[in-house]
């Protein structure tokens, strides 16, 4: 029992050791300097295509040519260059029953121009009060049927967000194949005998980029771990009291902050044995495009985890202290974590929001879905966060404390895993 309880004081001792070095190594001071530059109003909310992106990964690349990251494999600098087809709808005309429906009550998920004219061109499916829109629309999204869904007005919130996204137009890999479409109505349509869809559109290939640099493993170089969050938002946005700019402070200049926290105290460390990836993807907002093209250029077999950050502005539904963590069941990911800070006051919680399927929500997702032990760090209460997508999400809403010990938290509690002396079991592959 004295041996137990020995290695037990000595492993708090060496806990609180490394939390006095993070404390003095990751300085919420410098935490708030990141944030507070990704989220000003002069990023213009980030928004994919816009100048504030590029100027948001202008200035990720200076704070990593400072902190003295090496740009990825095949990469002369910092940028993961892709492009992506937008498309644009120019002419959108549905019917059903002979009668036009208004403009207002459709929205088209398509990328290339299409027109139906008879039952058989698409499956008609009735979205009934008692059937779950976000669920069906997921699942709708997941095949590779074209549908005409018909949206009962209960849902007409939710359809008013799928239409403004839809309205926008959408965005694809150069090389995808064409999709299938979907077509979604808002109304009551008890008989449908006919429907005539004309949809018309224009193409761009337009630049992306995710901001990305590494610290080479100094004995275990060919093994990864992934570190990111993403560096985009929503942009300008309709204005509510004149103000227009989606500042995107939580979502996610907080986890691009952490990135370049985590990046910087790594960097001062210089012991880490595997490989250190610090990424901050671009296009999170309207498909995951970045981590998706990040995906297919590392070797998910040798990626040995991915610490996605997203959200940690503020307290999370545990009080201080405390994050948590998606598909926590799915590996021992944040077994290891926790193990990682015993002796500290921070701990981490499985999601308590397993209905909103976060797990494959976020950028993790790009590699949890070839077995890569990704997964997603947070503390947001998303359940009554009433300013996530909206205008209000700016830095005078943020804790920064809040954010620095979380992220001092993610520094202590991936050491392990750094060292290579830990390695997370894989998650089971997704099978579609």
């Amino acid at each position: 029992m004295k041996k137990f309880l020995f290695a037990g004081a000595l492993l708090a001792l060496s806990a609180g050791a490394f939390a006095q070095d993070v404390d003095k190594m990751i300085k919420q001071d410098d935490v708030e300097r990141i944030i507070k530059t990704l989220s000003a109003d002069d990023m213009q909310g980030r928004g994919t295509f816009t100048p504030g992106i590029e100027k948001a990964a202008q200035f990720i690349e200076g704070e990593y040519k400072q902190i003295g990251l090496q740009p990825m494999e095949g990469n002369s600098g910092y940028r993961q260059n892709f492009s992506m087809i937008k498309t644009v709808p120019v002419k959108t005309e549905v019917t059903i029953n002979g009668v036009a429906i208004p403009a207002d009550n459709v929205a088209i998920a398509g990328s290339s121009a299409f027109s139906w004219n008879k039952l058989e061109d698409a499956e008609i499916v009735k979205i009934t009060p008692d059937k779950d829109l976000r669920k069906e629309y997921i699942s709708a999204l997941q095949s590779d049927k074209n549908m005409l869904l018909l949206i009962d007005p209960k849902f007409e919130a939710m359809f008013k967000r799928v239409r403004g996204r839809s309205a926008g137009g959408s965005v694809a890999f150069k090389d995808a194949p064409a999709k299938h479409a979907l077509v979604f109505v808002l109304g009551i349509f008890d008989d449908v005998k006919s429907f005539t869809v004309n949809y018309d559109v224009k193409n761009q290939e337009l630049p992306l980029f995710n901001v990305a640099g590494i610290i080479p493993g100094k004995t275990k170089p060919n093994e990864y771990v992934v570190f990111s969050g993403h560096y985009d938002h929503l942009g300008i946005i309709a204005p509510v009291k004149g103000d227009s700019i989606a500042n995107g402070a939580d979502d996610d200049a907080s986890g691009t902050t952490a990135v370049i926290s985590l990046a910087k105290y790594y960097k001062k460390l210089d012991n880490n044995a595997r490989t250190l990836v610090f990424v901050a993807f671009t296009a999170e907002e309207i498909g995951e495009y970045g981590s998706q093209y990040f995906a297919k250029t590392v070797d998910p077999e040798k990626v040995v985890a991915m610490f996605n950050i997203e959200m940690i502005g503020k307290a999370s539904k545990f009080g201080q202290n405390s994050a948590f963590i998606t598909g926590y069941e799915r590996s021992d990911f944040g077994t290891i974590l926790q193990k990682n800070l015993e002796g500290t006051a921070f701990k981490f919680y499985p999601d308590p929001y397993p209905a909103e399927d976060l797990f494959y929500r976020s950028d993790n997702a790009s590699l949890a879905k070839v077995g890569v032990p990704a997964h997603t760090i947070s503390t947001d209460q998303i359940d009554i966060d009433k300013l996530y997508h909206t205008v209000g999400d700016e830095f005078s809403t943020l804790d920064v404390g809040n954010i620095t010990s979380t992220i001092r938290a993610i520094a202590l509690s991936s050491r392990t895993i750094v060292a290579g002396t830990d390695t997370p079991t894989r998650v089971a592959k997704l099978e579609r």
